[in-house]
């Protein structure tokens, strides 16, 4: 048929005339060319073939039936094998459905454009990234792995029971629903989009998996196993847990998830690192600080705080300086909260607390990553920062620090952005090796008193000269203390930089009465980001509480991290990745597009860390020899190498010291890495071994003792009610304790 429902008066019938005709044949059949729609030759449609578009004298308007007549009589003619009468098509742009169909999608306020600014979250979904190819895996009570809103993106390899010691996560019901915690946290970030159930995930093209962990006795073993699990599967571990938020509480991970956490960012991801996404916590009523959390003041985790629809601090909002980025929940009474997928099939739109935050910054992280993947740790720390701006958030200590960024003890950098987050991913080239320095500042004992301050100069540190590739910009600093003080929460701590930045360390806690002070305790702040270190640094310690408080201050050690470039002079250069041009049988790449470098799946302007250039020949399907360019595999014990030889490293991990004279990378003794199985699955057994002779050899009183220490306690990161109505507000959840005989139940 004909273009129906034409009023013009301009328009045609087409024909698509096949070989064997020319223009002077056609034109006397009483055909007219249409010479004024495609370029010379004038009747052709396609340059170089014999298609012809012509149009019928005596036809004013397009036509609403067929030609019969003119079917006829073309048909008959030799000279022409083909033709056809065209007919209107409908065609639709193929551009990303932004604006998911999901019936509750119009209340996710903080990614629906509801607010200025949201997320920014639609820029990202626009370009079309949904988080795909990226694995999420949400460490707490469990995962509702089959309901209706996560069972299309559910990850069995990415989950894991290490409560009761099996592989199904599914969490544990009773009347109270208290072990809907997990399953609300894997919601924001991957529940499915326009399938007629709840809202969407951030990252809703995203496989998300969980690991029950918290609905049990919780010890360094089962956070180990949870922090190692499937660390070459899974991209990101989101966490909404930690210590008590009592306000008087000090602790982080043992020893064995410290280790965890070090040998997932030096060997997860194929040595790109494990990225560790965690809630910053929510003693805000108590004046809790989370530097005193070692897991979400740690510089292997991304500390991410919380701000209201309104843009101001949440009452249960902690101020601490190793917090890096913000993003919404929960606030007072009237304001909204978080909507998500919930326990027995159901959606909810209150979830609550910092335990919401982290998951909706692991969601953005997670488009990011599918926009990069060949992004580090590092490199997402350092996009974070750059994606985070102050926004409308209000909060009363906003300073720029030396290189002209705001920053907050509430918020870090500010609100995250999702798509100026991927924007930057893609073009983003790769952050050079992590430099490290530790000066030793305080040797001998020196009484606090009312006040105490201490500095170094640190330009001569041999750490931190140019000519030897040391530290030109900051990433994370740590002050580690060892002191005494009669009364703990007392005492506020701060560090300033040499380019004038003054970071809270710990602020006075009214809860905390200890005597213990701190011993080795290492706190962070992240507010010198790409500062120089170069300079004088200044620790202050004040007493803000009794006059007759006394103290010691016994051991200081400054570890400053970085690296050897001005990252605050970078511009952001274009990021290269394309399409693969031959693969291997194992569907890896063997050859990409010059000159770009084949590595694993990808192809990528550079070969980044953990591998190394290499040039060599390959035997063509056609038989041919050619040269391809790869990324080869350094030796294990290398960061970035020059060839595949433990002798040819060229930088070295965080756990390792750079030997220039042989170019390796000695390991410090340090326990294996946790499979699954834990420490049973491990191939060295000697610490298993080494513990059960102990507490064979000490008895049951011993080994009562051992199980106390090990039955640590953590708590969700979800605010409590009766910390609600202590300040008249109203929220959902409440905040308890992990072990099961703690829990203080709620309806």
């Amino acid at each position: 048929g004909g273009f129906a429902n034409s009023k013009e008066p301009t328009s045609w019938i087409e024909f698509g005339v096949g070989v064997g005709v020319g223009a002077r044949g056609l034109r006397r059949r009483w055909l007219r060319n249409l010479d004024n729609i495609l370029p010379p030759p004038p009747l052709q449609v396609i340059a170089g073939e014999p298609y012809f578009h012509l149009k019928h004298r005596g036809v004013a308007q397009k036509s609403l039936t067929k030609h019969r007549g003119w079917h006829l009589r073309l048909k008959r003619d030799p000279q022409i094998p083909w033709f056809e009468q065209q007919a209107l098509k409908r065609r639709r742009k193929r551009a990303a459905t932004i604006v998911p169909t999901d019936p509750w999608f119009h209340k996710q306020w903080y990614m629906n454009n509801d607010i200025t600014p949201d997320l920014n979250v639609l820029t990202a979904w626009s370009q079309g990234y949904t988080g795909l190819g990226v694995v999420v895996s949400i460490l707490d009570d469990g995962v509702e792995k089959n309901h209706p809103d996560l069972e299309a993106n559910y990850d069995p390899l990415a989950s894991y029971d290490f409560n009761d010691n099996d592989p199904d996560p599914q969490p544990r019901y009773n009347r109270w629903n208290e072990n809907r915690h997990g399953t609300r946290c894997a919601g924001e970030v991957a529940a499915a989009a326009n399938n007629h159930v709840c809202g969407a995930g951030i990252a809703y093209g995203a496989k998300i998996g969980g690991v029950r962990m918290l609905d049990g006795d919780v010890n360094d073993i089962v956070e180990a196993q949870s922090l190692s699990l499937q660390p070459q599967h899974i991209d990101i571990y989101s966490a909404s847990w930690g210590p008590e938020d009592d306000g008087k509480t000090v602790d982080g991970p043992g020893v064995l998830a410290r280790e965890a956490f070090r040998k997932g960012v030096a060997n997860g991801r194929g040595g790109l690192g494990s990225l560790f996404v965690w809630a910053s916590g929510n003693g805000g009523l108590r004046k809790d600080n989370c530097n005193c959390d070692g897991y979400t003041n740690s510089i292997y985790t991304l500390s991410v705080g919380s701000t209201t629809e309104s843009g101001r601090v949440p009452w249960y909002t902690e101020a601490c300086a190793s917090t890096l980025t913000a993003t919404y929940s929960s606030g007072a009474k009237g304001e909204k909260q978080i909507v998500t997928t919930d326990l027995r099939h159901t959606c909810t739109s209150g979830h609550t607390g910092t335990s919401a935050s982290a998951p909706l910054a692991a969601g953005l992280i997670a488009l990011a990553l599918e926009a990069n993947p060949a992004l580090t740790w590092r490199d997402m720390q350092h996009l974070v920062v750059r994606a985070s701006s102050p926004a409308h958030l209000q909060a009363d200590d906003w300073v720029r620090n030396g290189v002209g960024r705001q920053v907050s003890h509430y918020y870090g950098y500010g609100l995250l952005n999702g798509g100026h987050l991927v924007e930057m991913a893609k073009k983003w080239q790769r952050t050079r090796p992590q430099r490290k320095c530790f000066i030793q500042v305080v040797y001998k004992p020196m009484a606090i008193g009312s006040r105490l301050s201490v500095s170094r100069n640190v330009s001569s540190s041999p750490c931190l000269q140019r000519r030897s590739r040391g530290i030109r910009s900051l990433e994370h600093v740590q002050v580690q203390l060892w002191l005494t003080y009669s009364r703990r929460g007392d005492l506020a701590i701060s560090l300033t930089s040499p380019m004038g930045t003054t970071s809270t360390l710990v602020d006075v806690r009214p809860y905390d009465t200890s005597r213990e002070g701190y011993k080795d305790w290492s706190f962070m702040s992240t507010h010198y980001w790409d500062e120089d270190p170069q300079g004088t640094w200044t620790l202050l310690l004040e007493n803000k509480g009794d006059a007759y408080n006394t103290g010691l201050l016994k051991n200081f050690v400054l570890k400053l991290y970085g690296n050897e470039e001005d990252m605050a002079a970078r511009q952001a250069a274009p990021f290269v990745v394309a399409k693969c041009v031959l693969h291997n049988r194992d569907g890896t790449c063997q050859e990409c597009p010059s000159p770009l470098f084949a590595v694993r799946h990808l192809c990528l302007s550079y070969c980044p860390p953990r591998y190394y250039r290499l040039s060599r020949q390959a035997l063509h399907p056609n038989g041919t020899r050619r040269t391809i360019r790869a990324c080869d595999p350094c030796d294990p014990s290398c960061y970035t190498c020059l060839a595949g030889s433990a002798h040819n490293c060229s930088a070295c991990p965080s756990h390792s010291t750079y030997e220039g004279r042989t170019h390796t990378c000695p390991r410090s003794p340090s326990f294996a890495y946790l499979p699954r199985g834990g420490l049973f699955a491990l191939g060295d057994t000697r610490l298993l071994l080494l513990v059960v002779a102990v507490l064979l050899g000490l008895g049951p009183a011993a080994f009562c003792t051992f199980y106390a220490l090990c039955r640590t306690r953590r708590r969700k990161l979800v605010p409590s009610e009766a910390e609600a109505e202590a300040v008249s507000l109203e929220l959902l959840y409440l905040h308890r304790p992990g072990a099961k005989e703690n829990l203080n139940r709620v309806s």
